[in-house]
C-alpha cells in the first residue's frame, strides 16, 4: 500500500511516521502533483482549510480515493457529484478517534435509556490545554447532541491537556459515569489509517463523498 499523505503538521505528520515506508510525504517543501498522487492508492490529506481548494482539484483529477482530516474549510456543494463523476470515494471527518465513536454510540443509548430513569440530571465535564481557545469543547457539544438530554456542560484548562470528557449521570439512587481521554493526538492519525484500510478493503463501497461516522457506523454494524 502507498499512501499521499498531503500536509504534515501535528496530524499529518504522525499519520506518516505511522506509515512509515508506505507513506509518501506532501507539504509546502514537496507539493502534491496529479502524476505522483495517481501512483499512490489512497490520500490523507490533513491541510489548513485556506490549503483545501488546491488539493481537491488535484484529488479529483487524480481520481484516487480520500480521507480528509482538514477543519475550518466549506466544502463546495457540488463535490459529492463531483467525486462521484471522478469514480472516487472520499471519506471526511473533524475527529477520527474510534473511541470517540463509541462513546457517540453509548451516549446514544444512554439518552433513551433516560426513560428508565427518575429525575436524572446530567453534567457533562470537559479538560483541554490551557491554549485551547474556544470552551466548551465542540466535542462537548457533540456528547450532548449525542445523548440527546439537556446537560450542563462545563470547562477547564489544564497545561497539555490533550482532551478529557466526562459525562455524570445522577439520581436520588445511583451515579452513572462515562469517561473519554485522549492520551496522544496520533489516535486521530491511527483513526485515519484505519480508514484508509477499511475503504482498501471494501472496493463494493460506491463512489461518493461519506462522513468518517456513516463508515464507522458500517463496520460497527458488521460485528453485530
Amino acid at each position: 500500500m502507498r499512501v499521499s499523505v498531503i500536509g504534515t503538521g501535528k496530524t499529518g505528520g504522525a499519520v506518516a511516521d505511522l506509515l512509515g515506508k508506505d507513506a509518501i510525504r506532501f507539504d509546502s517543501e514537496r507539493r502534491a502533483t496529479v502524476e505522483e498522487i495517481e501512483k499512490t492508492d489512497i490520500a490523507i490529506v490533513f491541510v489548513p482549510g485556506e490549503a483545501a481548494d488546491e488539493i481537491v482539484e488535484l484529488l479529483l483529477e487524480a481520481k484516487v480515493p480520500a480521507v480528509w482530516g482538514t477543519t475550518g474549510y466549506e466544502w463546495p456543494k457540488d463535490l459529492p457529484d463531483r467525486v462521484k463523476a471522478a469514480g472516487a470515494r472520499w471519506v471526511i471527518g473533524s475527529n477520527f478517534s474510534l473511541g470517540m465513536n463509541l462513546i457517540r454510540k453509548a451516549l446514544n443509548i444512554f439518552g433513551k435509556g433516560a426513560e428508565l430513569l427518575e429525575d436524572p440530571e446530567y453534567h457533562i465535564h470537559e479538560v483541554h490545554h490551557v491554549h485551547k481557545k474556544d470552551a466548551p469543547s465542540g466535542t462537548a457539544l457533540s456528547w450532548q447532541k449525542w445523548l440527546n438530554r439537556d446537560a450542563l456542560i462545563s470547562s477547564d484548562r489544564q497545561g497539555d491537556v490533550k482532551g478529557i470528557h466526562n459525562l455524570h449521570i445522577k439520581t436520588e439512587f445511583e451515579s452513572i459515569y462515562l469517561k473519554h481521554e485522549a492520551h496522544d493526538r496520533k489516535l486521530f492519525a491511527q483513526g485515519a489509517i484505519w480508514t484508509v484500510n477499511y475503504l482498501l478493503k471494501h472496493p463494493e463501497i460506491p463512489a461518493g463523498v461519506y462522513s468518517f461516522s456513516s463508515i464507522f457506523d458500517q463496520a460497527f454494524s458488521e460485528l453485530l
